[in-house]
């Protein structure tokens, strides 16, 4: 009988540790019935701040780009307030004016009968830039081109009135009246082409008989004028 109680005691004590033993670990899936519930393990966050480094240094510029293609044409603004007037330019260089022009009359009376004589003019009426010289009685091209010249005298009773238009020291043209018991006005007019330098004037000239062209101090019966009608720089 006491042997029977020991192993039956002793039977009891093993039985008691194994059951207070844990049971050993095995698989499961998680579609498995009566899988055990596994509670989530949060992932750790990390603080991007920390991490931040200092503001570097800026670049050099980089290569311009291609031109994008045009826009269409916008709409005209409105027009703006009228500027100031400007100021007044530098004066041109005379020789290069387009323009030249000249009216001069006489008031005294000439003789000659034993030499040649330049008409010298008392009286300006145009003088554009001083071309025509009342001290030699000459005009003078500055502008080449083709220009127009007339010439107006009055005779003197039984006298000869006898004159030349020269250019450069050649007769052009001749202004004539022969003697008469009346004295009448007389004209002659020209076109010439002048090269610059050029000299235009009139000159008396010397005959056999009296030569003479009247005029006086109250009114201008010797004219003589001339202008520009087309420089030559034109087409």
């Amino acid at each position: 009988m006491s042997l029977g109680v020991r192993d039956e005691e002793k039977h009891e004590k093993y039985s008691s540790r194994q059951e207070e033993e844990p049971p050993a670990s095995r698989c499961f899936r998680c579609c498995d019935p009566g899988a055990p519930m596994y509670q989530a393990i949060p992932v750790p966050q990390i603080n991007i701040t920390i991490l931040k480094g200092e503001k570097g240094d800026r670049g050099d510029r980089g290569v311009q780009g291609k031109y994008g293609k045009t826009g269409s044409v916008g709409a005209r603004g409105h027009t703006g307030p009228k500027g100031q007037k400007g100021s007044m330019g530098a004066p041109g260089d005379r020789c290069k004016n387009h323009y030249a022009a000249f009216s001069v009359g006489r008031k005294k009376p000439l003789h000659s009968n034993d030499y040649y004589q330049t008409v010298i003019f008392d009286t300006e009426f145009v003088n554009l830039y001083g071309h025509f010289n009342m001290f030699t009685g000459k005009f003078y091209c500055y502008v080449p081109g083709i220009y127009f010249f007339s010439l107006n005298v009055h005779t003197w009773n039984q006298k000869e009135t006898y004159l030349h238009v020269m250019k450069n020291g050649e007769e052009v043209v001749i202004l004539y009246a022969q003697v008469s018991d009346r004295s009448i006005m007389q004209s002659q007019s020209l076109l010439l082409e002048l090269r610059d330098q050029d000299e235009v004037w009139v000159r008396l000239f010397k005959g056999e008989r009296e030569n003479a062209i009247f005029s006086d101090e109250f009114d201008t019966y010797i004219t003589f004028s001339g202008y520009l009608v087309k420089p030559a720089t034109e087409p």
